[in-house]
C-alpha cells in the first residue's frame, strides 16, 4: 500500500496510555481497576517494549521494615530536591503503591529472590541511603508476563503506532494522532484524559565505544517524544538542565550497568589500581549515578585513566555467582556471550568499565495529581527506575480516571486536522530531498559528542545551537524509502529537538555542582542561587526559560 492509499482509523477511550513500558502498565493497570475504556498506544509491541522489555535485575521499594531507612519518608527526604520538580506528595504516593505492585507483580510470575527466612533479598542502588533495590530472578522474561495480563484485563492495545501528535483544544487533552509504524495506517484517537510514559530518556544522543548508536544502556527506541510532545502541546517542562544521564558500562557493551555490580560490593579502579571513589564520595560506588560517573571524569582528566576496573575478586562467592548467572544476565540475554568473547571472569580477574553514552531526561511538571499544565494530560515517568515508572504509572492512572469521570462530551477532531497532520507525518516519503535519516541523526550525534561531554562551557554549547541550526535547516530534506525509515526520520527529527531545548539548559545552568552529571570548565564551582527549578515552555513560538 503506497503512502497515498493509506487508511484513517478512528479511535474513542476514556483513558488513553501513550506508551507501553513499566509506566504505561501502571496506568493501563490502574485505569481498567477503576472499570475505566483503556487504549494503551506504543510504536512497538507490549511484550517486548519499554525499559524492562530486555529485562531487569531490580525493583526498588521500601517495606516499611526494621531495616535502616525504610519508609516512604526516607524516599521523600531522597528524592525531593530544589532542583528535580518532585513534589512530596506525588512520592508518598509511589511509596504507598509499592506493596501493591509488588503483589501484582509476583501474582503475574516475577520472581524476586528471598533470603533463607522469606524476606525480600535487597542491596543498596545509587545514592540510596537504604537497602532499596529488591533483586529479580531471571528479570529477562517478565515483560511479557505483564504485557499477557494487561491484555487479559480488557486493555485495548494499540501496537506498532508512533504517536505525533497531542490534540489539545482550550487547554484541554483530548486526544492525539499518529501511525503504524509498519504499514503507514493512521490513527486518530478521541479521549477524555491520557497519561503521558512514553519513555523516560533520549538517547542516541552521544556515541559510545561499540560506535553503534542502537547499543546502549537505555532503550535506543526512545527519542524525547515524552518531553517534545508534550511541549509542542503547551506543557511545562523541568529539569533539562539536571536531569541528564550515564552510567559505567563493561568494556564496548552496551549494558547492564553498575546497579548489579556495585549493589553487591563491586569496587571501581583507577589504572593505578587505587579504589577511585574514595577521593569523590562517602558512599564510593553506592553514590548517586551521576556523581559515580563523574568522578571516572575527574580521574581522567589527572591522568589516572582510563583503563578504568570493576574488582570483584573478593566479593562472597554467592555473590559473584549471583551477578554471573543472574543478575548479569538477567539485565541482558546476551552478558554470557559477551563474558566468553571478552574473557570476563567476575570471580578471579578485574573487568575494564567505561563511561557510557549520555542519555537526556527531564520532567513534564505536575501537581500533586499527576495533572500537568493542560487539564486532562497526566505525567506517569518521572520517578527512579522500574518501581518509579510502573508506580507513577499507576498513580497517574488512576487520577486519569478519577478525572474522566466527570467528562461526558470530548471535542472532535476535525477531519481536515487529522488530514493535515496525516501529510506532514508521510512527507519524506514523497520528498525530493537527499538527506536520509542515518546522515541527520549522525551529524547530531557529533555535535553533541564534540560540545555536550563531560565538561562543557558556554562557549562550546553556543557553537553546539549554531550547529544544531544548520541541521535543522536540512529537517524539509529529508527522505524516506520505507515505513521503518520513516519511523527512525521523525525519531531523528525529536531527537533533534530534545538536543535543543538541553543545550539552552544547559548554558543557562552556570555552575559545577553535584545535581549535574556535567561539569562547566567557564563555571568550575558550585552555585547556590541555581539549587532551584529551571522550566522550559513555549512561548510565541519560542523555548522560554524560567527558575522557580
Amino acid at each position: 500500500m503506497s503512502a497515498q492509499e493509506t487508511s484513517v482509523q478512528y479511535h474513542e477511550t476514556d483513558v488513553l496510555v501513550l506508551g507501553g513500558g513499566a509506566s504505561g502498565c501502571g496506568a493501563a493497570i490502574a485505569a481498567r481497576e477503576a472499570g475505566k475504556r483503556t487504549l494503551l498506544v506504543d510504536k512497538g509491541k507490549l511484550e517486548s517494549c519499554g525499559c524492562i522489555g530486555g529485562g531487569n535485575d531490580h525493583f526498588m521499594g521500601v517495606l516499611n521494615t526494621d531495616e535502616p531507612y525504610d519508609t516512604v519518608e526516607d524516599m521523600v527526604k531522597v528524592y525531593c530536591t530544589p532542583t528535580n520538580g518532585l513534589l512530596p506528595d506525588t512520592v508518598r504516593q509511589w511509596g504507598a503503591i509499592i506493596p501493591h505492585m509488588i503483589e501484582w507483580l509476583t501474582d503475574v510470575g516475577v520472581q524476586f529472590r528471598k533470603k533463607e527466612d522469606g524476606s525480600y533479598l535487597r542491596t543498596r542502588g545509587f545514592g540510596q541511603p537504604g537497602k532499596w533495590w529488591i533483586l529479580i530472578r531471571d528479570g529477562q522474561y517478565m515483560k511479557p508476563l505483564i504485557a499477557k495480563k494487561i491484555r487479559e484485563i480488557g486493555v485495548d492495545v494499540l501496537d506498532n503506532v508512533m504517536i505525533t501528535r497531542l490534540v489539545v483544544k482550550d487547554g484541554r487533552m483530548v486526544g492525539a494522532m499518529g501511525y503504524n509504524v509498519l504499514n503507514g495506517e493512521f490513527h486518530v484517537i478521541r479521549c477524555k484524559t491520557a497519561v503521558q510514559a512514553l519513555g523516560p530518556r533520549a538517547t542516541r544522543v552521544t556515541t559510545n565505544s561499540t560506535r553503534n548508536p542502537f547499543n546502549a544502556q537505555f532503550p535506543s527506541h526512545n527519542t524525547g517524544a515524552q518531553y517534545i510532545l508534550a511541549y509542542e502541546a503547551g506543557a511545562r517542562i523541568g529539569c533539562l538542565d539536571t536531569r541528564q544521564i550515564a552510567t559505567v558500562l563493561p568494556k564496548s557493551f552496551g549494558c547492564p550497568g553498575m546497579n548489579g555490580l556495585t549493589g553487591e560490593g563491586g569496587a571501581a579502579l583507577n589504572y593505578k589500581g587505587e579504589r577511585l571513589m574514595k577521593k569523590y564520595h562517602p558512599m564510593l560506588e553506592q553514590a548517586p549515578r551521576h556523581l559515580f560517573v563523574q568522578g571516572l571524569v575527574r580521574e581522567q582528566i589527572a591522568g589516572y585513566g582510563p583503563p578504568f576496573y570493576m574488582d570483584t575478586r573478593n566479593l562472597p562467592r554467592e555473590s559473584q555467582r549471583v551477578l554471573t548467572e543472574e543478575l548479569m544476565p538477567g539485565d541482558k540475554a546476551t552478558w554470557k556471550e559477551y563474558s566468553e568473547q571478552k574473557g570476563v571472569d567476575l570471580y578471579n580477574k578485574l573487568m575494564e568499565v567505561e563511561i557510557g553514552d549520555l542519555a537526556l531526561e527531564a520532567l513534564v511538571l505536575r501537581d500533586e495529581h499527576f495533572e500537568s499544565n493542560i487539564s486532562g494530560l497526566f505525567v506517569g515517568t518521572g520517578f527512579q527506575a522500574f518501581s518509579g515508572a510502573m508506580c507513577g504509572g499507576y498513580a497517574a492512572g488512576k487520577h486519569a480516571s478519577a478525572k474522566a469521570e466527570a467528562i461526558d462530551a470530548v471535542p472532535d477532531v476535525s477531519a481536515g486536522e487529522a488530514e493535515a497532520e496525516r501529510r506532514r507525518v508521510l512527507a519524506p516519503l514523497h520528498s525530493e530531498g537527499g538527506t536520509h535519516y542515518a546522515q541527520f541523526e549522525s551529524a547530531i550525534r557529533q555535535v553533541m559528542d564534540y560540545y555536550m561531554g563531560y565538561v562543557r562551557n558556554e562557549r562550546g554549547m553556543k557553537q553546539a545551537l549554531d550547529s544544531l541550526a544548520r541541521i535543522e535547516a536540512l529537517k524539509d530534506d529529508l527522505i524516506a524509502d520505507n515505513w521503518h525509515e520513516l519511523m527512525r526520520t521523525h525519531e531523528a527529527l525529536v531527537l533533534l529537538e530534545m538536543c535543543k531545548l538541553v543545550t539552552l539548559a544547559s548554558i543557562e545552568h552556570r555552575e559545577t555542582s553535584n545535581s549535574t552529571i556535567y561539569m562547566r570548565s567557564d563555571y568550575p564551582d558550585p552555585d547556590p542561587a541555581l539549587n532551584r527549578l529551571m522550566v522550559t515552555e513555549k512561548v510565541d513560538g519560542r523555548p522560554r526559560i524560567s527558575w522557580q
